[in-house]
Order: structure tokens, then sequence, then C-alpha cells
């Protein structure tokens, strides 16, 4: 409950990833070094064009390829689903881009090119991914063997400019949903339920999860969306003290369509 294991029960994951003349490797130990979620903020997002771009003043080869499937698919094929999958459809969209792109005076449109834009594939290098499996492997080796000292605990790997690997040992974020022994959200004393709800929709990290949460306090519903619903609607209106018979710092459970876990909110009343 205070987030620290039973380290005889942890199960420790090595993971590692490419993209290009990039990559990285990681042990992840639950509940002691920071977990996948923790570190989310180290993957750049995926690129976004502005419609305006798009539609008026396209500069690139990817500009003219979003132009043919986000603007023109919707305004001659709206009545069809784009299918990724589709050969026809992406060869669709590779004859429009490419025309496109020769009004504008672009080079450099291929349909490979379309397929890894539409698709948002990043190209897989061989000696990449063969440093990064050796890594993956060699850290998988020492938690079996114990024969040395294991990675502490991400290690980054750059081969666009030489070659280049740095190690770092990120923290846990006390704030992390999935791995923390709570979210912490606090409220004042004399709330509902259903304020206390609208605290997590409002909450900076909560809110960003969330749609329509149930919730729960042990093994006591207080309010559960489905078939139980019009069993635990009630307790909406009621104060959160009430239901909470009186503790002042609980451990709730969440719910929502929206998570792929329950979710763990550390609630203090003050």
């Amino acid at each position: 409950e205070e987030g620290n294991p039973d380290m005889s029960t942890i199960k420790p994951l090595v993971d590692g990833g490419t993209g290009g003349f990039k990559g990285h490797a990681r042990v992840i130990l639950p509940g002691v070094p920071p977990c996948f979620e923790c570190t989310l903020w180290l993957f750049p997002p995926q690129t976004k064009f502005p419609l305006c771009t798009l539609a008026e003043t396209p500069r690139t080869p990817a500009h003219c390829i979003e132009y043919a499937h986000l603007i023109l698919w919707s305004q001659q094929r709206s009545n069809e689903e784009f299918d990724t999958d589709n050969e026809e459809h992406m060869q669709w969209v590779y004859n429009n881009a490419l025309s496109r792109a020769k009004q504008y005076g672009i080079e450099g449109v291929t349909y490979q090119l379309t397929q890894g834009v539409v698709k948002n594939i990043i190209p897989a290098i061989a000696s990449t991914n063969a440093i990064v499996s050796a890594a993956c492997v060699l850290e998988a080796l020492k938690i079996i063997t114990m024969c040395s000292t294991g990675l502490n605990n991400y290690m980054m790997y750059t081969g666009s400019q030489g070659i280049y690997t740095h190690t770092v040992s990120y923290e846990r974020d006390i704030q992390c949903p999935v791995c923390s022994p709570g979210v912490e959200l606090s409220a004042p004393t004399d709330s509902t339920l259903q304020q206390v709800i609208d605290l997590m929709l409002e909450h900076p990290v909560l809110g960003k999860m969330l749609a329509h949460p149930s919730v729960s306090y042990g093994a006591k519903q207080l309010y559960v969306r489905g078939v139980f619903e019009a069993d635990t609607k009630p307790n909406l209106e009621k104060p959160i003290t009430e239901l909470l018979e009186g503790e002042s710092t609980v451990l709730l459970t969440v719910n929502d369509k929206k998570l792929n876990a329950p979710l763990r909110v550390r609630l203090r009343l003050q």
C-alpha cells in the first residue's frame, strides 16, 4: 500500500527499442526504478502538420502526402474509411500526393515514403537492432546469473554520427499513475463523492487519463458505471466522509474505459 514492494516477488523486465540510428535498452524492476509510464516523456511526440500548411503552403514531400491522406481523401472519398493496409488506398494517396508535389515543384514523393508517412513507419537499421538486442540479452544474462552489476537503469544509443552511448539512472515519478503508491489528490472534508470525482477530472495527471471513472474503496463500490450504476448513483450526493467511514487518508481504486488497468488514487481530506 505504501509503494514498497516485496523484493522476493519482483519479476524483472528487460526492454529495448530502436528507431533508425537511435535506440535504448532498460531494466525495469517493478516498484523500484521508474516504470515505462514514468518515462513516456522520453519518446518524441508523433509529428503533426498544421492543416493550413497542408492546404495552402506545402514545402516537403510529407506535406503533399498528408494533404492527400487527410484532406483530399475526406473530400473525394468521404463515404469510405481509409485502410492503411489496403494497397489500392495507399496507391491512391501516392498518386494524388505526386500530383500535388509536381504542382508545387516538390521532389521526393515515393510510394515507400508515402507508406512511411501514412503508417508512421520508422526505418529499421540492422546495426542498431543488433546493438540494442545485444544489450538486452546481456542484461538478461546478468539478471539470471548475477555475473555482474546490472544496468541502472536506462541506456541510450545513437549511431547517426559515430557511435555514442550514455547510461542514465532515472528516478521514479512519485505521481506516476502506474507504479506510485497512489496519485495524490486533496479534497475538502465536506466534499461529496461527486465533487471528489470532479476534482479527479480536473487533476493535471488524472484528468488526462479519465473520462467516466468508477470509484471503489477496498471491497466497497462507491460509484460504478454500467449494470450497478443505479445501485451506486445515490452515493454521488453523499458526503465522502460518510462513505469512507470517517477516514481522512485513503487509497481509492479508480476504473475507466480509457485505462488499461485500475488506477490508485491516494485521497487526503483536509
